[in-house]
């Protein structure tokens, strides 16, 4: 129980260093709940505004909170080679319907160092016809990275597309030895 009561919600974020830029993430007392991409002070603090608003409460800059240290950890970690997998409680709250079951298909079922269809993940889901569905929910999924939407890729051979940029779901992929390392 906090000072303010037992049911407040409590939002804390911090911006960590990586391969592919800043990243920010936010978690709650349920787990990691927002990883954002290119968290430049613009990107930031539109991302912070916005959980404040889907989250009912104002999210506290707090990088070295319990809440958020092991996530911290485990994406450092990730980046520099040294993890394949994050075992972290996630806090779902932002997702919902049939984006959250996708994503947490995607999350146990796609490990590193692989990738899978935008069809087939529809179909482990049970909806074989829902593609397209399926790239909506990596579009909006709010934990990348942690949630391997990276890992999604078209049918054909195409690396489809990724709401942080082609290049960094390159880099991604190339980090977990899906591509080669570009060049330059």
């Amino acid at each position: 129980m906090d000072s303010h009561g037992q049911g407040e919600q409590r939002v804390v974020w911090g911006v960590v260093d990586s391969d592919i830029g800043p990243l920010l993430l936010a978690a709650t007392r349920e787990g990691l709940v927002n990883v954002v991409f290119h968290a430049t002070d613009a990107v930031r603090d539109r991302a912070v505004e916005r959980l404040a608003s889907r989250l009912g409460t104002e999210p506290v800059e707090a990088p070295g909170s319990p809440l958020l240290t092991e996530a911290i950890h485990q994406v450092v970690a990730y980046f520099a080679g040294e993890r394949r997998d994050f075992d972290l409680p996630l806090d779902w709250s932002l997702i919902s319907g049939f984006n959250r079951e996708v994503l947490r298909e995607l999350a146990s079922g796609v490990p590193y160092g692989t990738v899978v269809g935008y069809g087939d993940l529809a179909g482990r889901v049970g909806q074989p016809g829902a593609a397209q569905a399926v790239g909506m929910a990596m579009g909006a999924n709010p934990l990348p990275v942690v949630v391997p939407c990276h890992r999604v890729v078209e049918s054909g051979g195409g690396i489809g597309g990724f709401g942080g940029g082609l290049e960094t779901k390159r880099r991604l992929l190339a980090l977990e030895g899906v591509l080669p390392e570009p060049l330059f």
